[in-house]
């Protein structure tokens, strides 16, 4: 008898438990932001602010490339920025040009969110002391094992497997 339900595949992730401890980890950076009064700011556009302060104006491809991000979602994520006041564009060396430079909003806060940097990875740092294993040492783990045989080829192996994928 065939279930009036199909499985749900969802339901295990390997995975799911990192993504949940980033985003906690997130909300409490957000808490820290909100409790000095900084609001509107969300902890992941922190390195492009302070990319942008170490560095001064960039071209979108120019942060992309810095933050290791690609150019399209380094492109909505500016947007965000400028929506919520943190980021304007100006016109570059030539008008086919634009620029993401600071606002006066993120000049206020910018020497706070450096020290929330510092502190964030010092904690971080603190957190990886009281574990066997650290998250920073797994990480390069798999970076190592996906150059012996990248996540493509694995996923792909597997798919060539499964008859569902035919």
């Amino acid at each position: 008898m065939v279930s009036p339900h199909p499985v749900d595949p969802t339901q295990q992730s390997l995975w799911r438990p990192l993504r949940l401890l980033q985003a906690s980890m997130d909300a409490d950076i957000a808490r820290l932001y909100s409790e000095r009064q900084i609001e509107g700011l969300k902890p992941s556009f922190v390195m492009e602010l302070l990319r942008l302060h170490a560095h001064g104006p960039m071209t979108i491809a120019e942060l992309a490339e810095s933050v290791q991000r690609t150019h399209s979602a380094l492109s909505q994520k500016v947007a965000a920025m400028r929506t919520a006041g943190w980021v304007q564009t100006v016109v570059g060396e030539d008008a086919r040009t634009r620029k993401v430079t600071l606002t006066d909003k993120a000049r206020r806060v910018v020497d706070r969110l450096a020290a929330e940097w510092r502190a964030t990875e010092a904690a971080v740092a603190d957190l990886e002391a009281e574990t066997p294993y650290p998250l920073s040492r797994a990480v390069a783990d798999i970076e190592r094992a996906l150059e012996r045989k990248s996540f493509h080829d694995r996923i792909a192996e597997k798919l060539a497997e499964d008859p569902a994928w035919d």
